[in-house]
Formats: C-alpha cells, structure tokens, sequence
C-alpha cells in the first residue's frame, strides 16, 4: 500500500513523538509497528497565531514568485505553498545537492483529528516562544513524509547503535562581490557568522558567542574542520544535534539559539558507550574525530558550498535586481543619493529582466544552502564484508570501522518578500559589528596616543 493512498486518523496520533521544530514545520517521530512509516518522519506544516489558517493553507507563490520560479517543473502550479515547497527540494535542490544527499519525501494524508490530536500531545515538549508563535496548520489536509535521518536505516545489523550528528553549516565563505559597499568592506575578512554572534548577544538571544567559524568547517582542512567541530560541542546554540538509535543525545531539541530543551555533555558520553570503544571521558573527543574525519573524507560539504556560492552578487547586489524584479522603485538607491545612480549600482538597474530573475533565483537557492542542516548518521560495519552500499570510515584512535550516510535537511524554499528582510538584516550585522570593532579599538588607540 502507498503511503498516498493512507489517512491518519485520531487514533494514529499517539505513534508519532515530537522531534523538533522549525519556523515553518513542526517534526514527528514514528513509534508505532507499521513498516510503511518505519524509519519515518512528518513534517507538519504550522501556521502564526495571529494568521488566518485559511489563507496560509490557500495561498500559492505571488505572481513574482511564478516569474521567477517559472523554469522549475509543476512549481507555479501548485494548489498550495506546502506542495510548492516539497517540488522546490525535489526538483531544484535535489540536482543540485545530489539525490542521493536528498530526500523529498512524499505527501500522505491526515485528518483534522489527527493534526489536533498530536497537537495537543506535544504542547508540554514545546518551547513557551514556538507555541506563543505558532500551532499546526489543522486545516492541512497532508503532511510529508520523510526517511528518519537520526537512525542509520532499516535493515542493519539488529541491535547495533545508530548515532546520528545534525549539523547547521551556516555560510561558508566571504563574499567577493563588488557591490559590497565601502562601509562593509569586513564582509570580505570576517565570516557572516562570526559577526551575527555579536548582534545576537546584543539581542539575548545566546547567552556567549560560539567559537564556531563556518570557514573552518568548509576549509578542506582536517584539522580546521576538528577545531570547527569542537567549537559546536561546545557551544551548540542551535547549530548542533546528536541522536542516538533516534532519541536525542546532546543538544537543544527545539530549535532556539540557546534552548532550555537541552541535553547535556555527561549524558551524550553515556549515550555513546555502546557505540564508540574508549574509556569514560574519552568517549566524546572519539565520536568528534569520527565526525571530523567523516567530513572530510565525504567532500559533502563541497556540494554544499558550491551551491551557497551561486550568491555572487552578495545581498547588496541582488537587492538592486529584486527591485526590478517585483517592478519597485529601489530604495536602496534612493536612499543612497543621485551620485550612486551614476555608479556601480546603475549598471544592476540596466540589465535584462531574464538577468535580474538569475540574480535573485541564484541568492535565493543560496540562501537555502546557508540555512540548511546536514546529517550524518552512522552505524557500526563489520570487517571483511564486501558489497556494502553504504560508505566507509575508519576511526583510527579506537581500531573502528563505521558505515555512515550523509543528507541535507531542511531546504525549504525562501519566500521573494524575504529579500528586503535579508537585506536589513545583513545591514544590522555589519553596522553593529564595526560599530564594537571601534569601541574595543578606542583605548588602544587612547594609550597609542599617550605613549
């Protein structure tokens, strides 16, 4: 039987376990005995509080959004965002990233009762700010289905652990277009991430900055992508998740850059007993090596950073197009004075409309790759079997051989709208930055003076 052909009903909702959320989707974990859902995840679409459901359900891609996305199979006719979005990964990520790297997923069925049943099961497992935003979209009338990247898969050895790593890249190299205005020129020297860091303390959304760099984990460096690695143990924020046989390990469960939901370093070094072979206090440092060497072996970032880099215009380039695109004024420009229109910018307002549509559709499918996740998942492979599908990797410090299988996750479909957002908040970034860059600069300069 196809999962197309199934309806979940009320009395299914207690198989499914909440896993996480996003801005979008909330994420269920089968529990249950059908081997059709086995191994399986739903994302549900949600809805704001203070949105009508209808319309969130209804709505299609504006007639911009069709414009834009006109090239990409049965997209622009979509009777809802939900399938628009499930067609985007399918037939714009998925070549770009690799099928293999990508998993759809697959639309079933599910009832009002269903939805407002598991609902209600997960409200206690939510964080207090996702549930004051937003709730399930009990006028969906279908979810998607997806493969359970947090265990290996099914049909492995019964009985061997699968630990799984849920990584969030972010961006993973500076930007090198010429629009980047004067003003901003430490774009070109100091990561994206490493500069928001500041302005999210600001804003108390982490309690301290991560040591995390993007560019290191992108480096191609074994030893820059273990210090990148030990950097998100460390301070995961929202950036960093460990599963074990599904359940979660290390890490904050529901999406927030320093959620409460968290599971601590004493038991991931528990969790990990039956399936890293060191000592007490050692396992942890082991399990990171793994992962170090897993992404550097794979190269799967290398897909990745491809696809983030078709982002050459930087925001401050693409928003001229956007401008174009939606038939607006740009307000940039306007806001910037005469003498800019004579300059660089001007040469942006006089391309073809089919260039500024690439400008924008290239930021946006980029924009993708920066906010996506990857997994890792990985079980234990036995020496001497030959004929695996699976990929190998060898972990020299305890003599083991692991298979392991990487996917993206999340690449939901950036919104056209969002580009004006993008563009005031990559502004925000940078202004703060620099603005404390002067601030920790002034006293040196002070006792330079005195001196």
């Amino acid at each position: 039987m196809e999962a197309g052909e199934v309806v979940l009903d009320q009395n299914d909702a207690a198989h499914w376990i909440y896993r996480g959320e996003g801005a979008v989707n909330l994420v269920f974990a089968y529990t249950g005995s059908s081997p059709l859902f086995a191994g399986k995840v739903l994302r549900i679409q949600k809805v704001p509080r203070k949105k009508s459901q209808c319309a969130s359900n209804t709505s299609v891609l504006s007639v911009y959004e069709c414009r834009l996305w006109k090239d990409a199979n049965d997209i622009v006719s979509s009777p809802t965002k939900d399938i628009a979005g499930q067609l985007y990964v399918q037939n714009v990520m998925s070549p770009l990233l690799g099928s293999k790297h990508v998993d759809s997923g697959m639309r079933v069925r599910v009832s009002r009762d269903f939805l407002e049943s598991v609902e209600k099961n997960v409200l206690s497992q939510r964080p207090t700010w996702r549930v004051d935003a937003a709730k399930i979209n009990t006028l969906c009338d279908s979810a998607l289905l997806m493969s359970d990247h947090s265990v290996f898969c099914q049909g492995t050895v019964k009985g061997e652990p699968s630990i799984s790593i849920e990584i969030k890249p972010k961006c993973g190299f500076l930007p090198f277009s010429r629009f980047i205005a004067e003003g901003n020129d430490i774009k070109r020297s100091v990561s994206r991430f490493r500069m928001h860091q500041l302005l999210k303390l600001h804003h108390k959304e982490i309690s301290q900055i991560s040591e995390y760099d993007p560019l290191d984990l992108f480096s191609g460096s074994k030893d820059r992508i273990y210090k990148a690695i030990m950097a998100l143990f460390t301070t995961p924020q929202n950036n960093l998740r460990v599963f074990l046989n599904g359940s979660l390990a290390f890490g904050g469960l529901g999406g927030g850059s320093d959620s409460t939901y968290f599971v601590n370093s004493e038991a991931l070094e528990s969790a990990l007993m039956h399936a890293i072979r060191a000592e007490d206090g050692l396992r942890t440092m082991r399990f990171i090596e793994l992962v170090a060497e897993t992404v550097f072996k794979s190269k799967v970032l290398d897909l990745l950073l491809k696809v983030q880099k078709l982002d050459n215009f930087d925001i401050e380039g693409a928003i001229h197009a956007y401008y174009d695109v939606v038939s607006q004024p740009c307000m940039i420009c306007r806001d910037m004075g005469e003498d800019n229109l004579l300059g660089k910018y001007a040469a942006l307002h006089s391309i073809s409309l089919d260039e500024s549509l690439q400008i924008v559709r290239d930021y946006l499918i980029a924009a993708t790759a920066k906010d996506c996740s990857l997994m890792i998942s990985f079980t234990s492979s036995e020496d001497g079997i030959r004929g695996s599908p699976y990929n190998d990797v060898y972990l020299e410090s305890t003599n083991q051989n692991f298979h392991y299988k990487a996917n993206f996750i999340d690449l939901d479909m950036k919104p056209l709208k969002k580009m004006e957002l993008y563009y005031e908040l990559d502004q925000k970034i940078v202004n703060y930055y620099v603005q404390m860059a002067k601030i920790e600069h002034e006293p040196e300069e002070a006792a330079n003076i005195e001196v």
